[in-house]
């Protein structure tokens, strides 16, 4: 009995060390993941999301730290950051949106640049072999008939307002203000036209270039809207120490090829 005793004890001994020792195992495998800091929060405008996730997965298989990337409209995401919402890093599709939170003391000035730079083109369902060349005067409305020219929000979303710019400086947006379907933000346009359900889209040159669906039929002048400038910024809230790591990655070489891999004027180098 005494030596069943032992036996189950010495058992018990062994249990012990072997879970003492899978607990150290696993404390350690988990150690680093526990220290790990939380992720990058970046609020970036829509048109952005093909080259951003990119350059996110890149930037996290090299340096081990994770980016959460919310996108939509500059206009909500400066809207969302006025009122709390915890962004470490905000990239607008307009300077007018950055100089929103800006003057409401809600970035850090000095961190401020211009990023990127991009086109605004008129896209339609591909495939297509139509061409519009668009200048003064140009008969979008009569071309698109009783369909409709969608973009974002002109009065608020920034590809929208460049797009009301365009067609104001080109004479046509009494004509055409009728047939526009304005949406939330850019990249919900260009779905509306990859779908059929819109015979045109004012976009980016990067959405057009990110969507097979879709096909760039005509390219607005450049002197016919304000130039398209996304600037960067980190926000006064930023709290995350990889923050400047993250942004500073923004302005590399490996981002710059990504970003003009996907139709982006890059401005920093």
């Amino acid at each position: 009995m005494v030596s069943r005793i032992n036996d189950i004890a010495g058992l018990g001994r062994r249990a012990f060390g072997l879970a003492a020792g899978g607990l150290l195992a696993f404390a350690l495998l988990a150690g680093p993941a526990a220290a790990q800091s939380p992720a990058t929060v970046v609020f970036a405008a829509a048109s952005m999301k093909t080259a951003l996730d990119e350059i996110d997965t890149l930037y996290t298989k090299e340096t081990g730290n994770t980016v959460t990337v919310s996108y939509a409209a500059s206009s909500a995401l400066a809207k969302q950051i006025e009122q709390g919402a915890p962004a470490d890093v905000f990239v607008s599709a307009d300077i007018p949106w950055m100089n929103y939170v800006a003057d409401k003391g809600l970035i850090v000035p000095d961190s401020r640049v211009d990023l990127l730079g991009n086109e605004l083109v008129l896209i339609a369902a591909a495939p297509t072999s139509e061409k519009v060349d668009i200048g003064p005067g140009v008969p979008l409305a009569a071309k698109v008939g009783d369909g409709k020219i969608a973009t974002g929000d002109v009065a608020a979303v920034p590809a929208g307002k460049y797009a009301k710019a365009a067609l104001e400086k080109l004479g046509v947006w009494k004509d055409v203000e009728p047939k526009i379907a304005g949406a939330e933000n850019v990249r919900v346009a260009l779905g509306l036209v990859a779908r059929g359900e819109a015979k045109y889209g004012i976009v980016y040159a990067t959405d057009a270039k990110s969507e097979p669906k879709v096909a760039v039929i005509g390219t607005f002048p450049e002197t016919s809207h304000p130039p398209i400038i996304y600037p960067a910024a980190i926000t006064k809230a930023a709290t995350n120490p990889d923050v400047a790591a993250y942004f500073a990655f923004l302005k590399t070489p490996k981002a710059a090829k990504i970003f003009e891999s996907q139709g982006f004027t890059v401005k920093v180098h």
